[in-house]
Parts: C-alpha cells; sequence; structure tokens
C-alpha cells in the first residue's frame, strides 16, 4: 500500500503510516432494516411472540411491521449480521469514510430508501442490488421493560442476483478495490464437517486446516463465545483469548456482540495489524455495543 505522501506544512500529530483507501473492506450479506419499538404485551400477544424469542416471519406476522411503525416510537437502524459487521468496522476506522463497502439486495420501497440513508449515515458505501418482486428484508425488535422479541422477515435480501449486481463492471472494481472481504452466516461448521468432537479449540484447529485454494495465505480461525474465551488458530497454535469483563448491571443487549466483535477485528486487519490487536479491538467493539441497544454505537470509539 502507498505510503501518504507528506505534506511541507505538516506540523501536525503523526498519522497513520499505511493511511486507508475508500473501499478497502468489503461485506457481502442479508441487509436488514432493524425496527426497533417499546410495545406492549398486547402486541406480543396479538402476533403470538414471546417477549424474549429471536424467530423468522411467518404468514401470521405479514402486517407486524406497518403495524409497529403506526402505533409505536419506532427508531430505525442498518441491520443484518454482515452489514452490522461492516458497519461496526467503519465506525471502528473512522477515516475516510466509506472504508468500508457492502453489497446486497433490497425492494424499491419505503423500507428500502430508509434503510439506504440509514447506511449513508453510518458513511458505508452500500450498493444495493433493487428488485421489485420482493419487499425489504426487515427485522422488528419489540423491546418490553429488559426483554427484546426479535421477528425477522428476509424477504428482498434472499434475492440477491449476481448477474444482474456484482457481476457488473462498476461494482466488480469495488471488489478488486478491497484488501479484506468478508461473507458471514457460516452453518454449524463442526456437524458440516463431521469434525465429531465439541471442544471448542480442536474444531477450530480441524478448520484452519482445512484444504485451501490460496495455499500462499493461511488460514486464520477466530471463534467466539460470548462471556467465554475467544479461540484463535493458527497454522502453528490455537490460542484462548479472555473477553473483556463488564458489569452485568452494565449489559442491556448482547444480540449485536458477535456482529461487533467481527466489526472491530476487520477494523485492525485492514491495517495489517497483529491478530492479537485485531482481536483486542473486536473485544472492544463488542463490550460497547452490548451497554447500548441494538447494534449501535456512539458518535467515536474510545480504542487506543
Amino acid at each position: 500500500m502507498k505510503m501518504a505522501a507528506e505534506e511541507p506544512q505538516a506540523k501536525k500529530p503523526k498519522l497513520e503510516q499505511n493511511q486507508l483507501s475508500e473501499n478497502v473492506l468489503f461485506g457481502m450479506g442479508n441487509p436488514l432494516l432493524d425496527i426497533c419499538a417499546v410495545v406492549d404485551k398486547d402486541f406480543l400477544d396479538k402476533y403470538g411472540l414471546k417477549p424474549n424469542d429471536q424467530i423468522l416471519a411467518e404468514d401470521k406476522h405479514k402486517e407486524l411491521f406497518e403495524e409497529l411503525v403506526k402505533r409505536f416510537n419506532v427508531e430505525y437502524h442498518a441491520g443484518g449480521s454482515t452489514q452490522n459487521s461492516v458497519k461496526v468496522a467503519q465506525w471502528m476506522i473512522q477515516s475516510p469514510y466509506k472504508a468500508a463497502t457492502f453489497f446486497g439486495c433490497i425492494g424499491t420501497d419505503k423500507f428500502g430508501e430508509i434503510l439506504k440513508n440509514k447506511t449513508e449515515e453510518a458513511h458505508v458505501d452500500a450498493h444495493y442490488y433493487e428488485q421489485s418482486d420482493e419487499p425489504t428484508g426487515t427485522c422488528a425488535a419489540c423491546i418490553t421493560g429488559d426483554n427484546r422479541s426479535l421477528v425477522a422477515h428476509l424477504a428482498a435480501a434472499n434475492c440477491y442476483n449476481k448477474e444482474k449486481h456484482l457481476d457488473l463492471e462498476k461494482n466488480w472494481k469495488l471488489v478488486e478495490k478491497a484488501k479484506v472481504y468478508y461473507i458471514a452466516e457460516a452453518a454449524s461448521l463442526a456437524r458440516e464437517q463431521g469434525f465429531e468432537t465439541e471442544d471448542i479449540k480442536e474444531i477450530a484447529r480441524k478448520a484452519q486446516a482445512l484444504p485451501k485454494v490460496n495455499p500462499k495465505r493461511q488460514r486464520i480461525v477466530v471463534f467466539t463465545q460470548g462471556k467465554d474465551d475467544t479461540i484463535m488458530a493458527t497454522e502453528n497454535e490455537v490460542t484462548a483469548f479472555p473477553v473483556l469483563d463488564s458489569d452485568q448491571s452494565e449489559i442491556i443487549d448482547t444480540n449485536g456482540a458477535g456482529d461487533a466483535f467481527v466489526g472491530g477485528f476487520l477494523s485492525q486487519l485492514v491495517y495489517d495489524r497483529l491478530l492479537t490487536e485485531c482481536i483486542r479491538a473486536g473485544h472492544y467493539a463488542a463490550s460497547v455495543i452490548i451497554k447500548r441497544s441494538g447494534c449501535t454505537f456512539p458518535e467515536k470509539p474510545d480504542f487506543h
């Protein structure tokens, strides 16, 4: 990566030696518009929701999202696992804006327009494939007291068309500009690969050793386990990293912790920093997000 050119008048604090360019991080996944509101028990009962749950929307939930907006005071956030991680990475990076790029599919509707505005506010360079067959994916966060009942309607998020979007020259150029790529939503790896073990360190070791198309770049495997140690497997070793201690009374919402960890990790990976530093940033980002409602954060990080 090119070094930043020295300015003759540069008597400012020393800048990072490797300044980032726009679109250095690329993420692709299922974009959702998070719609958050404090609701009452009658609303939960009407749609058969438990106070603290996560479900995929069924036919009986079709009217839920519009009713939530009409009846309650809602907050909107750009959501979906990968989009959350990319959003957190951009927050951790701060400058330049649009260091993070995101691709996904939305509908040509009101919620799609709101989602575009929200990713723009987060300074993420989102390029959506827009289609009219399915509405924009949404996730309703129905809050009662300390409980959150999440109802996700993937809809357009499942309709991404590679030929009509990714393969377009202008979009593929953004892919080529990136240095780090993140595409999530992996299934249960151990069962899928037939590892026949539940030991998290052993699973990490076996996952790291799986065949790889590009042998020149070693695979790094990182598993988070909530409040338990984060596990990292490299070619030579498996290491456990304790997470940051948090006062239990300060924890509000742990749903976005994993996405936030990834975002923090990626924010340092794009600088080619040590993996231990990437994990430290991931733990920091997760520790911030769990003290807030939804995958949200203050204006600037306090990570050094």
